[in-house]
């Protein structure tokens, strides 16, 4: 497959990861509550992983991106590129986004706009450390979840069940804590149109999920590996 036609399915998956999980919980937030917009991350992940899968992997994420690459699941070459086309596809995801919700008086997107956060931005008031933490434990666990659902001796098609599935039970545990990130991506495009302290904050949302999938791709190849 070209790269260029992976790299459009990422910014693609991206932007339907914004517009579908951030969306909900900006739109809809009020409605749907902590299990309405979990679900709705889930299944952003869900429709794009069989929609795009077959062509680029359906990342949607810098930190799975870094995470295979770790674990020698993707070339060196593609790494840059699908990280920069995850990015652009969330900020055209939250641009689109930022029109449709300035539709209504009242609205605006310094008021958090979906963004991630910790301390005074945090849900539920959780500190830096308790963000960091449950940030690159959770991103850990959902790439042990994707290397396995993809893995050659897991069941054949169930991998984007699994993987939307793993995400919405991530963001039920962590909406309260930071607003859920496990996605640089997904982190600076909301925090760009937030701004203030959100992209203050911004560093924790890059630093502790590619911490945790970092971790993941050494361990995982390593636990699954077929004794001689």
């Amino acid at each position: 497959m070209q790269l260029s036609k992976k790299l459009t399915a990422e910014f693609l998956g991206t932007a339907w990861l914004v517009l579908g999980g951030c969306g909900t919980a900006v739109l809809a937030g009020k409605g749907v509550g902590l299990v309405g917009i979990s679900l709705a991350f889930g299944l952003t992940v869900v429709t794009m992983a069989y929609a795009i899968g077959h062509i680029s992997g359906c990342h949607l994420n810098p930190a799975v991106s870094v995470g295979l690459f770790v674990a020698k699941k993707m070339p060196a070459s593609e790494l840059g590129p699908y990280i920069a086309a995850q990015i652009a596809g969330a900020i055209a995801g939250a641009g689109i986004l930022l029109v449709i919700a300035g539709g209504t008086d009242g609205f605006k997107a310094s008021a958090g706009f979906a963004a991630n956060g910790f301390g005074a931005h945090s849900p539920a008031g959780y500190n830096m450390m308790a963000g960091f933490i449950i940030e690159a434990v959770l991103t850990f666990f959902f790439l042990v979840i994707i290397l396995g659902s993809t893995h050659e001796r897991a069941p054949a098609g169930f991998a984007p069940l699994a993987i939307g599935l793993g995400l919405v039970l991530i963001h039920l545990i962590s909406i309260p804590v930071t607003n859920t990130s496990v996605n640089p991506a997904r982190s600076i495009s909301q925090a760009l149109f937030a701004g203030g302290d959100f992209l203050g904050q911004l560093w924790l949302f890059i630093a502790a999920p590619i911490a945790g999938a970092v971790a993941a791709g050494i361990v995982y190849p390593w636990m699954s590996k077929k004794e001689a």
